[in-house]
C-alpha cells in the first residue's frame, strides 16, 4: 500500500513538474521577439515597370493578453518601421476577449499603432474578437492611431487596390460588396482580411491573400498537430491554411502566426511572427495575366 502511494505521489510530481515547465517555454515563446518571414511575389497582372512595393503584414495582437503589454507592442512597430514598408496591413483581433464584459478600455491600449510609418497608409481589418467585444471602440482607437479600417472596401494606392474584407469567423464579411468596390477603382486587388477560410470563395482577379487568425496553431503538438481546433462549436478555420504561404491555383495566400497570443498566453511550435512581402510585376507572354509566381 506504501509503495502505490509512494508511486502516485511521484507521478503527481512529475506531471506537476512537467506542466510547470511546458508552461514557463510557452510564455517564453509567447514573449518572444517576432520573427520577421520575407516573401517576393511576381505578378503578371501588374504593369511591367511598375515599382516594388512592400507591404508589411501583423496581425492578432491581443492586447489585454499578459504577453501583449504597451511597451511590447511598441517594440513590434519599431521593428516594422525598420524594414520601410510602402504599406501595412493589420489583419484583425487587436483585442482578446469575447463578449463585452470585462473588455471595455483595452483599445485604449492600442496608441503604439501611431508609431507606424508607411507612405502609402496603414490599414485594418477587424477579426472576431473585435466584432465580440467592443468593435466600436476599436475602430475610434485604430482612426486615432492614423489607420484606416475597410469593412468590405477598398482604396487605390498606385497600381493596386488594396481590399479589406471584413472576418468570415464572425461572419461580417461581404465578398461580393467588396469586390464592387475594388472594380470601381481598377489596378491589381490585393485582398487582405482575418480568417483565410474565405479565399476559395474569391474571385478569379484576387490572386492574393494575406490573413492571419489561425496563430499557426498556437499550440502544436508533435505527430497530433494544433490542440485547439474549434471555438463556440465551430472550426476555427480549415487546416490547410493553418500557417504561411499556401500556394493553389490562381492564387497565393500568406497566413502570418501573429505577434501576441490568444486566450492562453502560450504557443508552442508556433512562434509568432509578421510578414514583409515584395510585390513586384512579371512579364507575361499574354498566356494568363491571372498567374502568379
Amino acid at each position: 500500500m506504501r509503495r502505490r502511494t509512494y508511486k502516485l505521489i511521484s507521478c503527481g510530481l512529475v506531471l506537476t513538474a512537467g506542466l510547470f515547465i511546458t508552461g514557463c517555454v510557452g510564455l517564453h515563446n509567447a514573449l518572444s521577439v517576432p520573427i520577421e518571414r520575407t516573401a517576393t511575389m511576381r505578378l503578371y497582372a501588374l504593369p511591367t515597370g511598375t515599382e516594388p512595393v512592400r507591404i508589411a503584414l501583423m496581425s492578432d495582437i491581443h492586447v489585454g493578453n499578459l504577453v501583449m503589454c504597451p511597451e511590447r507592442l511598441r517594440s513590434i512597430v519599431s521593428a516594422v518601421n525598420e524594414a520601410h514598408p510602402d504599406i501595412v496591413l493589420l489583419a484583425g483581433d487587436f483585442v482578446i476577449g469575447e463578449s463585452y464584459e470585462g473588455t471595455a478600455g483595452r483599445a485604449l491600449d492600442l496608441a503604439p499603432l501611431a508609431g507606424l510609418r508607411a507612405p502609402d497608409g496603414v490599414f485594418a481589418v477587424l477579426g472576431n474578437h473585435d466584432h465580440w467585444t467592443d468593435p466600436d471602440a476599436i475602430r475610434s482607437s485604430l482612426r486615432h492611431a492614423g489607420v484606416r479600417v475597410l469593412e468590405n472596401d477598398a482604396t487605390r494606392r498606385g497600381a493596386i487596390t488594396i481590399v479589406g474584407i471584413d472576418d468570415r469567423f464572425s461572419r461580417h464579411d461581404n465578398i461580393a460588396r467588396s469586390a464592387r468596390r475594388a472594380a470601381m477603382l481598377g489596378g491589381v486587388p490585393i485582398a487582405f482580411t482575418h480568417s483565410p477560410d474565405l479565399a476559395p470563395e474569391l474571385p478569379g482577379n484576387m490572386t492574393v491573400l494575406f490573413t492571419g487568425h489561425t496563430h499557426c496553431g498556437q499550440v502544436v503538438a508533435p505527430v497530433v498537430g494544433p490542440i485547439v481546433r474549434y471555438s463556440r462549436g465551430r472550426r476555427l478555420y480549415d487546416q490547410r491554411y493553418r500557417c504561411g504561404r499556401v500556394v493553389e491555383p490562381g492564387r497565393v495566400t500568406i497566413v502570418t502566426g501573429g505577434v501576441g497570443s490568444g486566450t492562453l498566453p502560450l504557443r508552442f511550435n508556433a512562434r509568432p511572427d509578421w510578414w514583409l512581402i515584395e510585390l513586384v510585376p512579371r512579364k507575361t507572354d499574354g498566356a494568363d495575366k491571372r498567374k502568379i509566381a
